[in-house]
């Protein structure tokens, strides 16, 4: 018992950090007896800024509480995203959900987050600075959320690859063009 109320403590601690948006709210209707019973859902993504992200939907009679349940949701369900310099993605990467896809490209200094909504609010929570994205097909928020989910979860750094191969970073990587013309001037 008592290891469960250290573990509580410092989520609380952590949970400050964490940045939090909402992507969508429905009104959901369920027909009863005497007429309709109104409920909501929602769906929340929840990060760090610093590489950790999760998503999390939750339904409840009201909006407030149907966000806390996703919130929880996607507290627990997150996952880790390596990052280029702390701003962007190693490559570009594409993701698919149901008859959602999209393509997540790197992109240089400066770019800026070029998304739509709920991307957008993916790499906000996860801390992305640069990125170029483009939503093809399916434009419903879920389909979408979870598309980019996909994508982010093939991203490797080069030292993982390296390490799975049995090389160094160096051999995979080579020299960057920012490098080489920084040295030859």
């Amino acid at each position: 018992m008592a290891r469960g109320r250290e573990r509580t403590a410092g989520e609380e601690r952590g949970e400050s950090e964490l940045i939090d948006r909402l992507v969508s709210v429905n009104r959901v209707a369920k027909v009863v007896k005497g007429g309709r019973r109104f409920g909501f859902s929602a769906l929340v993504v929840v990060g760090d800024g610093k590489g950790r992200v999760g998503y999390g939907s939750g339904k409840a009679r009201e909006v407030p509480e149907a966000v806390r349940k996703a919130t929880e949701q996607a507290k627990r369900a997150m996952i880790r995203v390596p990052l280029r310099q702390g701003r962007t993605l190693h490559h570009d990467v594409q993701g698919r959900f149901g008859a959602g896809a999209v393509v997540l490209r790197a992109a240089p200094p400066g770019t800026g987050i070029i998304a739509g909504g709920p991307m957008r609010a993916v790499f906000e929570a996860l801390g992305i600075g640069d990125v170029v994205a483009k939503s093809l097909g399916s434009s419903n928020p879920h389909n979408m959320v979870k598309a980019t989910f996909a994508a982010l979860q093939q991203v490797c750094s080069p030292r993982t690859i390296a390490a799975k191969r049995g090389k160094k970073v160096s051999d995979l990587v080579g020299r960057r063009e920012g490098v080489e013309g920084a040295r030859s001037e």
